[in-house]
């Protein structure tokens, strides 16, 4: 066993307060940044950043699906942090002021399997993941427009 991580990064136009509002924002903006590869979305508790609670079921191929349950918190004006009850799974959103504009990464960290499942999660699902998060990057960058 061993940690897995998974990053995505994008530049947008918006100010950082801007996208750390829309991130924040779990009712409105994070359910319309949502690709195919989600369901069962729903906003448990509170909605707006620090203190939220939500689920979701992520299918990130058809035999791999995790049931979420997430709640958020932020450490810092730029971070909201993700943490899985359901698993080791925590994912951070960190934005970053870049020009006049805004660098947005997201990393997911969680405890791979061992033996041989766990070899080929460590080599194939960080690339899986990513393109998730860069469909989500490009769904948020459509909503900050």
């Amino acid at each position: 066993m061993g940690k897995v991580t998974a990053t995505a990064e994008k530049t947008l136009t918006a100010n950082p307060g801007k996208v750390v509002a829309a991130l924040s924002d779990y009712t409105g903006v994070r359910s319309r940044m949502l690709t195919e590869h989600f369901s069962e979305y729903e906003v448990r508790e509170g909605g707006q950043g620090e203190g939220t609670v939500v689920h979701w079921r992520l299918a990130a191929t058809s035999k791999r699906v995790r049931d979420c349950l997430v709640s958020v918190s932020v450490p810092g004006e730029h971070t909201l942090v993700e943490r899985d009850a359901n698993s080791s799974m925590v994912t951070t959103w960190t934005v970053a002021p870049e020009g006049t504009g805004s660098r947005v990464r997201v990393e997911t960290t969680w405890d791979g399997a061992g033996g041989v499942g766990g070899f080929f999660e460590r080599r194939f699902a960080p690339a899986g993941l990513r393109r998730i998060y860069e469909g989500q990057l490009a769904k948020l960058e459509a909503q900050l427009s």
